[in-house]
């Protein structure tokens, strides 16, 4: 019987049995990060777990792809609807990320 790494729920694809994000895991590699490093960035997936997960996302990518898109474009809306709300917040965010920058 083949295991099962990601599952759908919550309107969201995640790793089986984690609290982790398929998306996570694709953004990782379509950054160029190895199975390995995947494994390294995210200490409670085993190099299993991550490539299945990856070899789900390869099977389905088409699928996954526009599934990310359509998520983006659902944090884009959020981020614009607070930062419309509330401006003086996110100025002040804004002025502590640059100050932040300029120390580094």
């Amino acid at each position: 019987m083949a295991k099962e790494y990601v599952e759908y729920q919550d309107s969201g694809y995640w790793i089986a049995g984690t609290r982790l994000s398929l998306d996570s895991v694709v953004y990782a590699f379509l950054e160029g990060l190895s199975p390995e490093s995947i494994m390294e960035s995210f200490d409670t997936l085993t190099l299993e777990e991550v490539y299945g997960a990856l070899t789900f996302y390869l099977g389905h990518r088409d699928d996954i792809d526009a599934y990310l898109r359509q998520s983006d474009a659902k944090f884009d809306t959020l981020y614009r609807r607070t930062r419309d709300a509330h401006p003086l917040l996110y100025q002040k965010l804004e002025k502590a990320r640059q100050q932040t920058m300029v120390q580094s």
